[in-house]
């Protein structure tokens, strides 16, 4: 991102965000491993023309997803563009792609090879684009929750929901013990059917969208609601809190929306008079209260799209998003601010750069797969089963 680029949105680099992506290990996830092989120079003039021979020579042979997340020069070879799921159901759809091609983070990777066929072979360009929320939850942890739960006798009482932002084993452990898989869409509609099923509802891993989902959206209050720490034993939770709750929420969080305040709603409100607050539902509760509109991503480019020609959006999610849609609607009119003055990037979406994909792109079409993502049978079973239960939801 240039310095006009930051001046425009009204934000100013964090040290975090002046990593060179892609180069660097994000320090807050368990992720570290490094690309094999050897990466193009991100200076290389012909990285573009690289990118783009490759594809065609691979033919209807790839298809590349592009979350919305990801940067422009990325963003540009995707065949198809979308938030996570979307992004795993047109893999799904086009079976005559023998190679698929995420540009997004792992667990997202591990959806695609979930709902895709055998034959398909699912790539992330770079090992280390892992996803710190998704990190927050691991099998060993959430099965100590579950005896947790089963001493304190409420076990028989719950049911898991987990987002989509999550591994392949947490999903899997969700299908196993009858629960389903929301995405940040349809989040209510997942809890109103779990709660037909069992009394309460353990909600992995981020908290901010089971809480803002149970509250806002169902009218249930903060006392209904229940933070299981898998760092402190027991959960941090005594029995008693456990059997009174409703809503057993787990200590995981997205490091980008997280990190949207109170202040930051407040003070954009002095600078810009009239802005429209819109904030994704994994922001803090604070934040989601103070907002005007909150939804999805998909439901944040809808709601821009639709806004009248003038209007003033100050918006809580990912940076290269609010940029692109910055850029993209400023002909009509429309004025649109990053949400907080720092810069907030998504640093390990961000490690899928041009160098990574030109790798992934050219290695396939000399006949080398790398960087295969593929899901135990076993896992991808009971992980498809919680998936199919969301798709089934009314």
């Amino acid at each position: 991102m240039t310095t006009a680029q930051t001046q425009e949105l009204d934000v100013q680099p964090s040290p975090l965000a002046l990593l060179l992506l892609g180069r660097e290990a994000d320090p807050r996830s368990e992720r570290g491993v490094e690309c094999p092989g050897d990466l193009p120079s991100p200076s290389d003039p012909d990285l573009v023309a690289r990118a783009r021979a490759a594809k065609e020579k691979l033919g209807d042979k790839v298809f590349v997803l592009g979350h919305h997340y990801q940067r422009d020069e990325v963003i540009q070879f995707a065949d198809v563009t979308g938030d996570s799921f979307k992004l795993a159901r047109d893999a799904a759809a086009r079976p005559e792609a023998e190679y698929i091609v995420f540009c997004g983070v792992h667990f997202m990777a591990e959806s695609a090879d979930i709902l895709t066929s055998d034959e398909q072979k699912v790539v992330l360009p770079d090992l280390a684009a892992g996803c710190s929320m998704a990190d927050m939850a691991t099998a060993e942890q959430v099965a100590e929750c579950w005896d947790v739960l089963t001493e304190a006798g409420v076990a028989e009482q719950v049911v898991p929901v987990s987002y989509m932002n999550s591994s392949a084993d947490i999903k899997a452990f969700t299908g196993k013990h009858g629960g389903t898989i929301c995405t940040s869409s349809n989040a209510k509609r997942a809890l109103d059917w779990a709660f037909e099923q069992g009394e309460k509802v353990l909600f992995l891993p981020d908290q901010h969208l089971g809480r803002n989902t149970a509250v806002r959206d169902m009218g249930m209050s903060l006392e209904d609601c229940v933070l299981y720490n898998p760092h402190k034993p027991n959960g941090g939770l005594t029995a008693e809190e456990l059997r009174a709750a409703k809503m057993i929420l787990w200590r995981g969080h997205c490091s980008v929306h997280g990190r949207f305040s109170l202040d930051s709603v407040n003070d954009v409100r002095e600078r810009i008079p009239g802005v429209n607050v819109l904030v994704h539902p994994e922001c803090r509760h604070e934040v989601v209260a103070a907002a005007d509109l909150v939804g999805s991503t998909e439901y944040i480019i809808k709601t821009l799209e639709a806004a009248p020609a003038g209007s003033k959006w100050a918006i809580g999610t990912e940076l290269n998003l609010v940029r692109r849609l910055a850029n993209r609607f400023a002909p009509e009119g429309k004025e649109i601010v990053f949400l907080d003055k720092t810069v907030c990037f998504c640093s390990t979406m961000n490690r899928i750069d041009l160098p990574h994909l030109v790798w992934a792109l050219e290695s396939l079409a000399e006949g080398t797969l790398v960087n295969r993502i593929e899901v135990d049978k076993e896992t991808e079973a009971f992980a498809k089963l919680a998936l199919e239960r969301m798709l089934a939801l009314p």
